[in-house]
């Protein structure tokens, strides 16, 4: 069988630890070269031969929990897709559920809390009213209903560890802690243990879910069905059935299904999932739009420009589904950590139980036994085991929602250390959108400008590069007549070598001229004369202001220089703004890094205020470049690179944070880390600052969460906590950090 990677739904999976202790097993199995289990969106990512013998090792280690592959995943009539189980609709094994504001919990877990609570309550009251009475066992037969209707879960988990030989596990440590906490007559703290251990899985649940609602509401971006053209009429299709170059329809308040441009019709179009804007925007004939934005006001007709699988939406699907894979590596410790914390807090309990009567005559077995048992309550890991990884969960989720998809937790604490960071020039800071400037001839070139634009667009033809689109669009407004090139050769980073009308043509920058033995500053110098060109709006630039004012793309024909078109580009709205933001965040070290010429570069970085500056690279330039950033670190920190294009593709897969525009080249947005759906480079300085935020966030919780176990552990050990405070320092902290990490989303 071959291999494959692949991502399964889990179902019935209700516990971090549980989700932890899975891919454990499954790590150490020989058919299986690589796994990761995220309890946020309850995912499987494995790489392996037998997927047969991965769903029996499952269901071995945790017996209810089912894999199910991704295209059998249900959903609800809002496009919400159920991966907790629990849903709007009945929840297959667990009932009908009840609703808590924006999240759902299985009601018979719900009813079987409040029996275990009404039983325990009733047992407390016969316990105070029965002391003086010759009964004094009265309470205890509800306190051993209350038990296993709240312990029968945790006892059934217990025991099943301890036959495959894994007893140390949250399961196993609560049992035994209430079992001993009832052989020692403290019947009432040993019931309440296990139902505040159930209150606390409730809201641990609830608050996973909210997280969960948060990234489903991202992946309802997917549409299900696209109404396509057929003849003179309209068929329902799935968007992955529908071709590229047909035309769909879509209603007022309908999801747009796939990629493409507006044929006919214009609306607003409402991108907030998307992109995070609040604003729609209006679209018109010739306007792009995206699959998983919404039509509010207005039908369009619109002709698809990609398949389903490579759509925004389907991208975005993709990207949320899989970044919570990648794992940070304060989640890694955390997992390892829990593994040797536990037996050791496990073994230091024993030696408390054991010791003191054994060594010291006068003590007496029960007491330490208890003080053991409160140890083994306060030692369980749920607070840092489902926190921490909860955490990186919600700050992907928050970034998510503002249009900043980052691809894995890995890169999120990578942004959150960041110390310098690289712009690209052309469509990430400035708009990419190049226009003709100015068109200047030299002595002995064609007698018009006219005529040296016509050159160089013929000579562009064939070339997609933004210089010669722009080119072809000026010589167009011209009504001047192109002739189709009868070679063409495009040389990476230089320029275009094309023979057109029998002459051969260089178009392109100075190091292209100066391989071929040109030089446009010599032949400047000795007679350029400069015609310049002032009709049909062509604005016109002098020899001296060449440099700012914008691109030299450079003409010579047959050895002979005839002259230059200079081509603008405008800076980005916002960009100055975002430049501000990333000193204010202790970004220091910002530099730009073009492949366009010195003087085009220098006025942009002189606009925005960078002062480091690096023109005129190649792609490996470029790329040489980033190395010697991330090997030498002397920012004292990772390097983030920003790019859009097809040649950013290796750089930002170099460096340490590739931050890709949504709207840039295929390669660059499957190369980078971060992709900002937006263009707007505001958002570089929002995703490292939201970084920085969940960082905290994750960091409070280690701190909170060891903190206080250790302080009650140590309570504990000297006989100053009961069962009670170790409730507290067990479920307590543990919710407490729960709810601190679902801050991340906001």
């Amino acid at each position: 069988m071959a291999s494959t990677t692949a991502t399964y739904r889990l179902e019935n999976l209700d516990c971090a630890m549980c989700a932890a202790k899975l891919e454990t097993e499954l790590s150490k199995q020989d058919f299986v070269r690589s796994v990761s289990i995220d309890f946020g969106t309850l995912s499987l990512k494995i790489d392996t031969d037998d997927m047969d013998a991965v769903k029996a090792a499952v269901a071995e280690v945790e017996p209810a929990v089912r894999v199910i592959n991704p295209s059998d995943r249900s959903s609800n009539g809002a496009g919400q897709h159920d991966y907790s189980g629990y849903s709007e609709h009945a929840n297959p094994g667990q009932g009908p559920v009840v609703h808590f504001g924006s999240y759902s919990l299985p009601r018979r877990r719900v009813i079987v809390f409040a029996a275990a609570a009404a039983l325990w309550a009733l047992g407390i009251i016969l316990g105070n009213l029965d002391k003086a009475s010759e009964l004094p066992y009265l309470p205890l037969f509800p306190f051993i209903l209350a038990y296993a209707l709240a312990g029968a879960p945790v006892l059934r988990d217990a025991a099943r560890s301890l036959l495959r030989g894994k007893a140390l596990d949250e399961n196993f440590l609560m049992s035994i802690a209430t079992i001993g906490a009832f052989a020692v007559g403290e019947w009432e703290e040993a019931v309440g243990v296990m139902i505040f251990y159930m209150v606390g899985e409730l809201v641990q649940e609830a608050a996973v879910l909210r997280s969960r609602r948060s990234i489903d509401a991202l992946l309802a971006l997917k549409p299900d069905m696209a109404r396509m053209a057929a003849r003179d009429s309209w068929i329902e299709k799935r968007p992955e059935e529908v071709p590229i170059d047909s035309i769909v329809l879509v209603r007022p308040g309908e999801r747009i299904p796939l990629d493409g441009v507006v044929e006919s019709g214009t609306a607003f179009v409402d991108s907030s999932l998307l992109s995070g804007e609040s604003v729609p925007r209006r679209v018109a004939v010739g306007d792009e739009v995206r699959s998983g934005t919404i039509a509010t006001d207005g039908m369009l007709e619109i002709r698809t420009t990609r398949i389903a699988g490579d759509s925004s939406a389907a991208r975005i699907v993709d990207l949320v589904e899989n970044a919570t894979h990648a794992k940070a590596k304060t989640e890694r410790f955390i997992t390892s950590f829990a593994r040797w914390y536990t037996p050791i807090v496990v073994g230091v309990a024993l030696l408390i139980a054991f010791l003191p009567p054994l060594l010291v005559s006068g003590q007496i077995f029960s007491v330490w036994l208890y003080r053991a048992l409160i140890m083994l309550v306060i030692s369980c890991p749920c607070a840092l085991v489902v926190s921490v990884p909860l955490g990186y969960f919600g700050g992907i989720g928050g970034l998510s929602r503002r249009g900043i998809l980052v691809k894995g937790a890995t890169f999120l604490d990578s942004l959150a250390k960041a110390r310098r960071v690289a712009f690209d020039k052309t469509g990430t800071l400035t708009e990419g959108v190049f226009k003709v400037n100015g068109v200047e001839t030299a002595a002995g070139g064609p007698d018009t400008a006219g005529q040296l634009l016509r050159i160089a667009a013929s000579a562009e033809i064939h070339s997609n590069h933004p210089l010669a689109v722009a080119l072809r669009n000026n010589a167009a407004e011209r009504g001047l007549t192109l002739s189709e090139p009868s070679s063409f050769r495009e040389l990476a980073g230089r320029g275009i070598e094309a023979v057109v009308d029998g002459k051969t043509v260089l178009v392109g920058n100075e190091r292209l001229l100066s391989e071929r033995s040109l030089s446009e500053r010599s032949l400047s110098e000795r007679s350029l004369s400069e015609r310049s060109l002032s009709e049909r709006g062509v604005m016109v630039s002098n020899v001296q202001g060449a440099s700012s004012g914008g691109t030299a793309v450079l003409v010579a024909v047959d050895g002979v220089y005839l002259g230059r078109v200079l081509v603008g580009d405008r800076v980005k709205a916002g960009t100055a703004e975002a430049i501000k933001r990333l000193r204010v965040l202790g970004i220091k070290h910002i530099a730009l890094v073009s492949g366009d010429a010195e003087g085009p570069a220098r006025a942009v970085a002189l606009e925005l205020g960078i002062d480091e500056v690096h023109s005129g690279l190649l792609p490996e330039d470029k790329l040489a470049l980033i190395e010697k950033y991330v090997e030498e670190d002397d920012a004292g920190g990772p390097t983030i690179f920003v790019g859009d294009g097809i040649n950013d593709a290796p750089v930002l897969a170099r460096s340490d944070v590739g931050i890709a525009m949504g709207s840039g080249a295929d390669a660059a947005v499957e190369a980078a880390d971060v992709i900002i759906m937006t263009d707007d480079p505001r958002r570089v300085a929002e995703a490292i600052e939201r970084a920085r935020r969940t960082r905290r966030i994750v960091a409070q919780n280690v701190v909170f969460a060891l903190g206080f176990k250790v302080v009650f552990l140590t309570l504990g050990a000297f006989g100053f906590a009961t069962m009670w405070e170790a409730v507290i320092a067990d479920v307590g902290v543990a919710l407490i950090a729960v709810l601190n990490a679902t801050r991340a989303l906001r």
